[in-house]
């Protein structure tokens, strides 16, 4: 397998064809973002850290029957991924309140939810991501009202899966983002899931070991995502029922 043509650079992760039309080629940066993009740092070893848990959580969902773009690990910073047409949409999941939940609705921090919570957004830089709801999303011929209730079921199921391997971890998942799109026809988990996409505290202390670090100016990033990672690495992995 060989890397060929840059495709796109994101805020975190640049993308590249490689000599199979099936397989992408997507290479993690040392690169940190805040408020959609405006915020842009360099910090070593990020890319290397987000990938490896993000290779190990697909890893994990695709152990447990969720269908995804993922393919496999290549190196420390590199793993390939099937090409997704992609919903334009963000797809929230919470189960306690932060961030611009708890700004919104002015709930106390980490207020436990009395079911989880789904949120669309529109995905678009230029109008810095909007909230979209179902009414929304299907006029503008987004998604239908089937596919909608599908992304919904993939996302739900995709929180049962992370909350069990996020605590067995000692790690209390609140809220977390994901994209989908159209493989081969199926609905599939698709971009990535890592701290850049969650927000994690510890299952004891609360402490925030997710992005946030960098958000508020409250830790060091690198350090945060490391214990994130050997965690995971060190926790024991259990299969889930549905």
């Amino acid at each position: 397998m060989r890397k060929l043509k840059e495709l796109k650079t994101g805020k975190a992760k640049r993308l590249y064809t490689t000599d199979d039309p099936a397989v992408l080629w997507v290479e993690y940066l040392d690169q940190a973002t805040a408020l959609n993009g405006k915020r842009k740092e360099q910090i070593a070893a990020k890319g290397a850290l987000n990938n490896q848990i993000d290779c190990l959580i697909f890893d994990y969902l695709m152990a447990n029957q969720i269908p995804t773009d993922f393919i496999r690990q290549v190196s420390a910073t590199e793993q390939l991924i099937h090409p997704v047409k992609m919903i334009p949409l963000e797809v929230v999941v919470r189960n306690l309140a932060s961030g611009s939940f708890q700004r919104k609705f002015a709930t106390d921090y980490l207020q436990l939810l009395t079911k989880p919570l789904i949120e669309f957004f529109y995905k678009s830089d230029q109008l810095d991501d909007p909230f979209m709801n179902d009414a929304q999303a299907e006029a503008l011929g987004i998604a239908t009202a089937d596919e909608l209730a599908a992304i919904k079921q993939l996302a739900l199921r995709i929180n049962q899966l992370l909350q069990v391997r996020f605590a067995q971890a000692e790690l209390t998942l609140v809220d977390f983002k994901i994209e989908v799109g159209y493989l081969e026809g199926q609905l599939v988990l698709a971009d990535e899931i890592s701290p850049d996409s969650c927000r994690l505290v510890d299952a004891t202390t609360q402490a925030s070991l997710d992005k946030d670090v960098f958000r508020k100016h409250t830790g060091d990033l690198t350090t945060v995502y490391q214990e994130v990672l050997t965690r995971l690495e060190n926790s024991e992995v259990a299969h889930v029922s549905r």
